[in-house]
């Protein structure tokens, strides 16, 4: 199975992987499913614009790399319950949040690699819960690689999962979001002071140009860096539709100058830059398809399109990735 752009969808090849879901979680197309090209135009209207499908490419691959569907919506929901009690001033599920963040952590602890799905699989909707179940995930594997206590993993998560909570305020200025965040989630004697802190400096820089402070250098707390890296980069993919390589490359430019070198490098040793299923084209002219992630996470396993052949690349280091389709 891969992951593709609705656009190269066809329906005389491929079939859908995983269920298709709308923005109240109702199964859409079952997996198995052929899409006639009537629904294809009713799922870009409610913005889907990525599936996972089956075909010939992709056999073999069983993305499980990625955080498993009905898990990733099951949190999606408890994050929307949280939104959902601020707009009628009621106070958040806090227990079913810490519950969430437990069960992502064990899913931390069996598996080395643990890919978000794209939001950009289900409806609008769902999207901006979505994206914070995305970036509390990836946030976390950034944490463990900067060698987190358990402790300060939960701490980094809750700040992460509730990092746009501001948003569901009624605000003049959305740019206020950080600091409405901040006092709602200082409002909760049970949410740490450094949690609530990644809310209210997830725009900031350490180069003292991000907001609402503009504070700078070590003013930035190390947790807020970290969920605006991997805020940055789910907003690359998923607003953007830029190739996960082409994103770390724009957080490679930063390094140093937006977010200190030590997380963008915990950063780069998390995200792999060619998921599962990604096409690519090699220094000996061919194309392949990623198979499997390795370590490092730059020299996947591969499989040649036309011979079929398999090749794990951090065994062959001449052979190079030269482009991603």
């Amino acid at each position: 199975m891969r992951l593709i752009s609705i656009n190269h969808y066809d329906q005389n090849t491929m079939q859908l992987a995983k269920p298709v879901y709308d923005s109240r979680r109702r199964i859409l197309l079952a997996e198995g499913t052929t899409i006639h090209p009537k629904y294809l135009e009713r799922l870009r209207a409610i913005h889907i614009s990525h599936l996972i499908v089956e075909d010939k490419e992709s056999e073999g691959i069983t993305l499980e790399e990625m955080l498993d569907m009905p898990t990733w919506l099951n949190i999606m929901s408890i994050v929307k319950q949280c939104f959902d009690a601020i707009r009628l001033q009621q106070p958040i599920p806090l227990r079913s949040v810490l519950q969430c963040i437990g069960q992502l952590l064990g899913e931390l602890r069996t598996r080395p690699i643990l890919l978000p799905i794209p939001s950009t699989v289900i409806g609008q909707e769902m999207r901006i819960y979505a994206h914070a179940v995305n970036v509390c995930l990836m946030s976390l594997q950034v944490g463990k690689h900067l060698g987190y206590t358990e402790l300060q993993l939960r701490d980094l998560a809750l700040g992460c999962i509730l990092h746009d909570i501001g948003k569901a305020a009624e605000l003049d200025d959305p740019a206020k979001h950080p600091e409405k965040g901040f006092e709602i989630m200082r409002s909760v004697w049970e949410i740490s002071i450094v949690s609530a802190h990644v809310a209210f400096q997830h725009h900031e820089t350490i180069d003292g140009r991000g907001y609402p402070r503009g504070i700078q250098g070590d003013q930035v707390h190390r947790y807020a860096q970290i969920c605006a890296l991997c805020n940055l980069y789910d907003h690359l993919i998923t607003d953007e539709g830029v190739q996960p390589h082409e994103a770390i490359e724009v957080i490679m430019g930063q390094n140093g100058m937006t977010y200190s070198e030590a997380i963008v490098h915990a950063f780069l040793k998390a995200i792999p830059p060619y998921p599962p299923g990604t096409k690519i084209q090699l220094s000996d002219g061919q194309d392949a398809i990623v198979t499997r992630i390795r370590t490092p996470l730059q020299r996947p396993d591969i499989r040649y399109l036309e011979s079929l052949e398999e090749l794990s690349l951090s065994e062959h280091p001449t052979v190079m990735i030269v482009s991603a389709k």
